[in-house]
């Protein structure tokens, strides 16, 4: 058995554990690279779109105990507009390290979907989300999404330092993970012993 490369060690979730990935990748500089999943509200997607899973829900009585205390007070009296951040500059605390957001399909644009629905991610927020934090990619000499428009569902982007993917599967971290797997493969190439 070979031991352990710490210099490649990778991070990834979906859903409620795609919003831990994310921030354990933000804050730990020992996380090589990260596959975020779904992440939705208090991940990946953006506080300040009205759409998917609201910051209420997120905060609400059967979720809070998922969020730090003070996030708490954004779901009123204070709202998502008061945050002094947002997921972008959360997705850019990994930077320069490679970060890879997947997503299932969101099926009703424009209007709130309940949780467990396709629509809870909001998948055009996380890709909002990663396409702002590219400026920081860049900035630290990286390849940021080489797309600013919402792509078709399907489209894989991966030949930046910030990849993105939305799968018709639904809310499952599964629909991506071939295609974090080439993601991982520009940075870490696989040995064949």
């Amino acid at each position: 058995m070979r031991p352990v490369d710490s210099r490649h060690i990778a991070v990834s979730g979906v859903s409620r554990y795609g919003k831990g990935a994310l921030v354990a990748m933000a804050y730990d500089s020992r996380i090589a690279i990260g596959y975020i999943a779904s992440s939705g509200e208090g991940g990946a997607k953006l506080y300040c779109r009205n759409f998917g899973e609201m910051m209420e829900n997120v905060a609400g009585s059967s979720e809070y105990h998922w969020m730090a205390s003070n996030f708490l007070k954004y779901a009123g009296p204070l709202t998502a507009d008061d945050l002094p951040v947002d997921a972008n500059e959360l997705i850019a605390l990994c930077a320069p390290r490679p970060i890879f957001i997947g997503a299932g399909r969101t099926r009703n644009e424009g209007q709130w979907t309940p949780i467990g629905s396709d629509g809870c991610a909001d998948v055009k927020g996380e890709f909002l989300a990663a396409a702002d934090a590219g400026l920081v990619y860049k900035l630290l000499g990286k390849k940021p999404l080489p797309v600013s428009e919402f792509p078709a569902i399907e489209t894989t982007i991966i030949d930046g330092g910030v990849g993105f993917r939305q799968h018709a599967q639904g809310h499952i971290m599964g629909g991506e993970l071939a295609t974090f797997m080439n993601f991982a493969a520009h940075y870490f190439p696989v040995d064949k012993q």
